[in-house]
């Protein structure tokens, strides 16, 4: 399969009227907006594009759009995000709505920064006990802070009672300023290696992706490009609901030193590949 190598974003805003963007690894690290990405972004929306911010990140929308502001990036240039956190928190709401949910449920939460706005305005009691949890929620990982033990002795009470697991953040690896650390995919990995059943929620699924081309408008997909930096996620994702996919080398692939190698063995290969978010 050809894979055509752009130096930028541009040439994409000539084919395509949608933009599916991923976050980490493509317009910041976490700490701060990569060169370029700021300019980039907002180009795109002055060309008339519809940005759809789609990111596995377990907090819902409104935390993380205000750290995209915070990272400089500008307001208005993007015009829906959609996270896995928010598309996880919709539907448990809509479970205790329907009666599958009860009310007052002890939640065990593995979060990041002590982030709660996965279950926020949620009926459910918080439990930081794996022994007497009713439901295991994993939607963040701090692997630059705990090592898989500490996870381990948190989450085997749990999975031994079999007891239900939902990951709202699949991603196996996380960018961190200590450098890729196991991420909250990797937790729900664990989980089901200690006996546990795990509900995975984000991308590669496509209920993300159908969500997004929802507040999209249901566009027409041969005008869609979904663009991020995990070939597992991203782009696995992306080409599972019919869309283009555009692989930025600057995320968790940065280092890898034979590409081609990774797509064959995967069996994955995206339309185009861009060093960096930036015009081009």
């Amino acid at each position: 399969m050809h894979i055509q190598h752009l130096n930028g974003i541009s040439p994409l805003a000539e084919r395509y009227d949608v933009f599916l963007l991923d976050q980490f690894g493509v317009l910041h690290d976490g700490r701060r907006a990569y060169p370029g990405a700021v300019h980039a972004l907002s180009a795109l929306k002055r060309a008339g594009k519809t940005i759809i911010l789609v990111s596995n990140s377990g907090k819902r929308a409104a935390p993380n759009e205000a750290r995209l502001l915070k990272l400089g990036f500008d307001a208005g240039s993007w015009d829906h995000f959609v996270s896995s956190g928010e598309v996880a928190w919709r539907s448990f709401a809509d479970m205790i709505t329907a009666g599958r949910l009860r009310p007052g449920t002890k939640c065990l939460l593995i979060s990041r920064d002590a982030d709660c706005s996965a279950v926020e305005s949620l009926p459910l009691t918080l439990t930081d006990s794996g022994g007497d949890a009713e439901l295991v929620l994993i939607s963040g990982s701090e692997g630059d802070r705990y090592d898989l033990d500490h996870y381990r002795a948190l989450l085997a009470p749990a999975a031994a009672r079999g007891i239900a697991c939902f990951c709202t953040n699949p991603d196996k690896v996380m960018l961190t300023a200590v450098g890729p650390r196991f991420g909250a995919g990797e937790l729900a990995n664990l989980y089901e290696k200690l006996g546990g059943a795990v509900i995975r929620i984000g991308k590669p699924n496509a209920e993300i992706f159908e969500t997004s081309l929802e507040f999209a408008g249901r566009p027409d997909r041969a005008r869609v490009v979904c663009v991020g930096d995990s070939l597992e996620h991203d782009i696995v994702g992306g080409r599972r609901v019919g869309l283009a996919t555009t692989l930025v080398l600057s995320g968790i692939l940065k280092s890898t030193a034979d590409l081609t190698a990774l797509f064959q063995r995967m069996g994955v290969f995206p339309d185009y590949t861009i060093d960096t978010f930036c015009w081009g």
